[in-house]
């Protein structure tokens, strides 16, 4: 009887204080939150930033989630929507081409993380499959014109295979660009901070053992494309359940560059060495003094994936902008640089990372296309974003200036052609307390 009564209770408080957070909430959630819109649209008389062919004063239309003509006098048929863009300026959708949005909500709490798997080896692990659509940020980072992002895993040295998306769809699935790459963590081989006292003979070891560990798995991954090879030319099958191989096949026989994140100088010349003779590609990610080796990395003619933009010097001697020049330096000495946020809630901010670089000797129009067209390249999907072109997805915006400037404000945005409604979380808390009944005074 005792259990009973405790039971009921428990049960009494819990739906309480059920209650209690449905009537403080329900102000929020009695909002009626707009749905996207598939729509045929006649963009007139815009400021076309093309990316691709500079900008162009036209029309635009979207038709079939694709731009599908592009000019100056365009018609609109019965059951197009026309929009006067006098004065307005038109822009490729954002591409940030590392982020871990939809794979982390609090960073402090653990089970809504889901971007680190258990393993130092698991590369058939896909960010796709945990991608959350319905994440919260998304919708907050769309309204600054970030309308894909590449969800990546982090972890150990193989922490699997991360995924291009966009930022709208009711499914992993949905959202995918078609674009996946395995991300491989290149061993760190010096000290971590002022904390770390290891002695020079134990960095030494742990970086042996590390790039031991690397070559070995390299090894295994060309003997086992080599034995597939075979058996393939001889019609043959072989038995096999090794979905970690598989997963490095592409990258092995060269069809896919493997993403290598390295950021110090030490480390970055390590990584070079390490490639000198082995038959892959890679796209290198993070490169916070790419700056240093700069005219090594153009040479190797390997492409770049930096940021955050937004950061501090990683040396006390540094200068204070070392992270803002640092895009810049790399494109002077011939890198193909794209830009990243690796950041998850405030991926919204990719346009101000860009905006900075371009500040520090990248130029508005270089730093445009690093997150536009450059990363498009780099994940091999130029023929469908990255540009204003005709007969790719339309994934755009329509702002009131330049989208590098804070003041700016997007006035409508498009992804594959659906109209996204402008809201979030944060536009919507703005709503409900902008003017509030009761007000302040309790009236």
């Amino acid at each position: 009887m005792k259990n009973k009564s405790n039971i009921r209770s428990i049960a009494a408080a819990s739906v309480s204080a059920l209650m209690f957070v449905c009537l403080f909430l329900s102000p929020l959630t009695a909002q009626q939150i707009k749905k996207a819109e598939k729509t045929s649209v006649l963009l007139k008389n815009a400021t076309l930033h093309t990316v691709s062919r500079g900008n162009i004063n036209g029309d635009l239309l979207i038709h079939n989630g694709m731009i599908a003509d592009m000019g100056t006098g365009l018609v609109a048929d019965g059951g197009t929507e026309v929009i006067d863009c006098t004065g307005k300026h038109v822009y490729p959708g954002f591409i940030d081409g590392g982020s871990r949005i939809g794979l982390a909500e609090i960073g402090s709490v653990s089970v809504t993380n889901d971007y680190n798997e258990l393993g130092d080896f698991v590369p058939h692990m896909k960010a796709l499959t945990a991608v959350n659509p319905n994440s919260v940020a998304i919708p907050v980072t769309r309204v600054n014109g970030v309308t894909t992002v590449f969800a990546k895993p982090g972890g150990n040295t193989f922490p699997g295979t991360g995924a291009l998306i966009d930022l709208f769809g009711y499914t992993p699935d949905q959202m995918s660009c078609g674009s996946e790459r395995v991300v491989m963590q290149y061993p760190s081989t010096g000290r971590r901070g002022r904390w770390d006292r290891r002695s020079e003979e134990d960095l030494k070891k742990e970086k042996d053992k590390a790039l031991k560990n690397i070559d070995q798995i390299y090894e295994s991954a060309m003997q086992y494309a080599r034995i597939d090879s075979t058996a393939r030319s001889q019609n043959k099958s072989w038995a096999t359940n090794n979905p970690q191989m598989e997963a490095l096949m592409p990258v092995i026989r060269g069809s896919q560059p493997l993403f290598v994140e390295a950021n110090s100088y030490d480390d970055i010349n390590s990584l070079l060495d390490w490639l000198a003779n082995k038959k892959i590609k890679i796209v290198l990610m993070g490169a916070a003094e790419g700056w240093r080796v700069a005219d090594r990395i153009a040479k190797a003619g390997i492409p770049v994936i930096t940021g955050p933009v937004l950061s501090i010097p990683r040396r006390d001697n540094d200068r204070y902008d070392a992270i803002y020049t640092n895009a810049s330096k790399m494109v002077k000495a011939g890198v193909k640089v794209a830009i990243r946020t690796d950041d998850a809630e405030n991926t919204r901010n990719l346009p101000f990372h860009a905006a900075f670089a371009a500040t520090y000797g990248l130029g508005v129009d270089e730093a445009l296309k690093a997150i536009t067209l450059t990363p498009a390249e780099i994940f091999g999907v130029q023929d469908k974003y990255g540009s204003l072109d005709k007969g790719k997805v339309a994934n755009l915006f329509i702002a009131n200036g330049d989208p590098f400037e804070m003041k700016t404000r997007i006035e409508k945005l498009y992804i594959r052609g659906w109209n996204i409604p402008l809201e979030s979380r944060q536009t919507l808390l703005y709503d409900e307390f902008l003017q509030r009944s009761p007000g302040a005074s309790g009236k």
